[in-house]
């Protein structure tokens, strides 16, 4: 940890001394690992305009290092900027034919501008010159991925992992792929022959965790974790991935448990607090369920869901006021979201914002007409305010959506008795019957006096 701090204060050092020489505009000049150092920094700060002037005065002084080349190439590749960086690599490749990262990185740079064709070419070139073979497989797996070409995709995730068991972005990829293709389940036995040979292999425990989740089942998840964790205890991506299987099982303790390690050995990220404060939801304890979303926003104020999860933990604590704040933080973020819509529906109505809630209802009828919920609430709020027409109105426009929904037609039902419209009524349960006959009980919730029971019991029955 010294010798970290210390290297970390020796390049702040660095970078200040050329910050300084060139605001001074005095003559300067650095070994190739220093400039490395420098630009480096500008990189990772996401300066990528500070770190293409520290790149061309490198090149100034050394103009055929290859490695200032690559750099000015990702860095322009960074600001999206591919044909300039494909071009600079192109030179690159001409001033050194044999050095096969060139060709990688033109490819993956080429997949990044949609130049799958071209990218594919310049594997080929790449594998002429490489003994490592592995991460030329697995970029020319990613450009057929992005194509759309999952199966041959696939074959050349593959052919990544035999030349690299433990190529972790192979493994992930082609679980992805498999996904994709549908056939996770026959996937099983070709990881197993992966540990089969390297029976040590975290990244094979790991993928198969991986591939038994999506397969919903959990418990094989889980063990497959664990045999990962055994091999590497501070792999914290799989503390990570058993939490969230631990959740779908809802064991809520051991998943926080999870988390909480993966907080441990990666630092505070917005995910990980997101994912704690999901637990403690779960769990009801929404006071600490708000202040982990609350955490998970300070690092990333963009986090919609974090913003939005606030507001559903305070909404069980009846706090609405608060609750439309945090909705529309997160409508902000993600404007199209229905189900953000609905929740601010239903606390605008909660607060008393009767026309806040109906165009919130409105705007999750155009974003989601397939849910039925919106339907119902949307007219409950004109049947209450006693506009018995628009409250059909919206039930009509539902049905128009979802002709088939039985959940409408009773709505319909009560709508029309409490107006006293019993031909009509009839009309609408019958069809509701055809639908769905068990959802019928609905009705009894609703219409809680005895003698009106009977008489719904009696009508009913006819129609079982």
């Amino acid at each position: 940890m010294e010798e970290n701090f210390k290297k970390r204060n020796e390049e702040k050092e660095l970078l200040k001394k050329y910050e300084s020489f060139r605001e001074n505009k005095e003559a300067f000049y650095f070994t190739s690992d220093e400039y490395e150092s420098i630009i480096q920094n500008y990189i990772d700060q996401n300066k990528h305009r500070k770190a293409l002037k520290a790149i061309n005065s490198a090149i100034e002084q050394y103009p055929f290092a290859v490695e200032f080349m690559v750099l000015k190439a990702q860095t322009y590749s960074n600001l999206q900027e591919y044909g300039i960086a494909i071009n600079i690599l192109e030179k690159a490749g001409n001033l050194h034919p044999g050095d096969s990262d060139i060709f990688l990185i033109k490819g993956n740079i080429q997949i990044l501008n949609g130049d799958i064709d071209e990218a594919l070419t310049s594997f080929e070139k790449a594998l002429e010159s490489s003994e490592d073979k592995d991460e030329i497989f697995y970029s020319i797996g990613l450009a057929y991925q992005n194509r759309g070409d999952y199966k041959e995709a696939i074959t050349f995730f593959k052919k990544s992992l035999e030349e690299n068991l433990n190529n972790e972005n192979a493994l992930y990829e082609l679980a992805y792929c498999l996904d994709v293709t549908g056939e996770l389940e026959t996937s099983i036995s070709y990881y197993k022959e992966f540990i089969d040979k390297d029976p040590y292999s975290e990244y094979a425990w790991f993928n198969l965790g991986i591939v038994y989740n999506k397969l919903e089942k959990y418990e094989d998840s889980i063990n497959a974790y664990e045999y990962c964790l055994a091999i590497d205890e501070k792999y914290s991506s799989a503390y990570f991935n058993m939490g969230n299987s631990l959740m779908m099982l809802k064991k809520y303790e051991q998943g926080l448990n999870a988390f909480k390690t993966t907080l441990e050995l990666e630092g505070p990220t917005p995910e990980i607090y997101f994912s704690i404060g999901s637990v403690y939801e779960q769990m009801e304890q929404y006071d600490l369920a708000i202040r982990y979303y609350r955490k998970s926003t300070k690092l990333d104020q963009f986090y919609d869901e974090a913003w939005y999860c606030t507001g559903v933990c305070l909404g069980h604590q009846n706090k609405w006021y608060e609750a439309v704040h945090f909705f529309n933080k997160a409508l902000k973020l993600s404007v199209e979201n229905a189900e953000y819509w609905m929740a601010l529906a239903e606390a605008e109505y909660k607060v008393g914002n009767v026309i806040s809630s109906v165009d919130a209802y409105d705007e999750v009828s155009q974003l989601d007409p397939g849910n039925v919920d919106v339907w119902k609430k949307w007219s409950f709020i004109y049947h209450e305010q006693g506009d018995h027409e628009q409250a059909m109105n919206i039930i009509h426009d539902g049905l128009e959506e979802l002709p088939d929904e039985a959940e409408l037609f009773y709505q319909a039902v009560i709508y029309l008795i409490e107006k006293g419209h019993y031909k009509l009524a009839f009309t609408y349960l019958e069809k509701g019957l055809f639908l769905n006959y068990d959802g019928h009980t609905i009705l009894y919730d609703h219409f809680p006096k005895l003698e009106t029971q009977k008489a719904l019991y009696k009508i009913i029955q006819q129609y079982k």
